[in-house]
């Protein structure tokens, strides 16, 4: 199925690893143009050199802190001039915090805030002027089901993934007829879960991730791929999804509980 996606131009937050680098290389083999930010503008650019792309397909790649307001807005502003627009916009940058709430510090509350909800916001609002130029413009925010299912070890990122799971809805109507969605995760195999392993190291990575999912109640019995969740997020940026705004898809194996 051809996903209306050649030629077209998007935005890619956290583009250096994971979610983020692998919905970048399903744009470019949909033939669609990547602008790309992540912290490490070195370890993007190693990341992004590889990746196999259709015939004309064009990378934009920038080091940009999606904290920093003007930041954001200068790297958007060169990126569309170069590329001649923007059709939408993937928020992925993010983390979790594992603690307590009685565990959290004051600054880490703001901290986990200011990421799940000023980056969306900062990247949106630079964003924004282009997207509504465009004739199929729309935003993909990547949260997770600890949105609506929280978790005590996860207090504070529980609570930002659900305002940013309301912002998302709000944004959707505000920003009409730009398309506005969510993508959440369950248990995706990135970096920070190889980090746990390490930490441990007892068994294989295989036994232990089993180990980890079986114990959160995942139906699939697995950690999900990163490529598994760029897939959902590439079909809500495609124009065939033009009457989808303000929902949310979990991508999370059958781990979620709530109905």
């Amino acid at each position: 199925m051809d996903l209306g996606l050649t030629g077209r131009t998007y935005l890619v937050t956290g583009a250096s690893s994971g979610v983020g680098l692998a919905t970048a290389e399903l744009l470019l083999g949909e033939g669609a143009n990547v602008i790309a930010c992540a912290r490490d503008g070195v370890r993007l650019a190693q990341a992004l050199e590889p990746l196999p792309r259709a015939t004309g397909a064009r990378v934009v790649a920038e080091s940009c802190d999606v904290l920093d307001a003007e930041a954001v807005a200068g790297f958007v502003a060169r990126a569309g001039a170069d590329l001649g627009g923007l059709d939408g916009v993937v928020n992925n940058a993010g983390r979790s915090l594992m603690a307590s709430v009685a565990d959290t510090t004051a600054e880490q509350w703001r901290e986990e805030f200011d990421l799940k909800i000023f980056a969306v916001l900062n990247t949106v609002r630079a964003a924004e002027p282009y997207l509504r130029r465009s004739r199929a413009g729309a935003v993909v925010n990547v949260n997770a089901i600890l949105a609506r299912q929280p978790e005590p070890r996860l207090a504070a990122t529980s609570a930002a993934r659900a305002a940013l799971l309301n912002l998302t809805r709000t944004l959707a109507a505000d920003l009409a007829p730009v398309r506005v969605n969510s993508v959440c995760l369950g248990l995706i195999d990135t970096g920070q879960w190889r980090r746990r392993f390490e930490a441990v190291g007892a068994l294989s990575y295989e036994e232990w991730s089993a180990e980890v999912a079986a114990d959160r109640g995942v139906a699939l019995g697995r950690l999900g791929r990163a490529e598994e969740v760029a897939y959902p997020i590439v079909a809500l940026l495609s124009p065939r999804a033009s009457y989808i705004t303000g929902s949310s898809i979990d991508v999370g194996g059958g781990v979620a509980r709530y109905v």
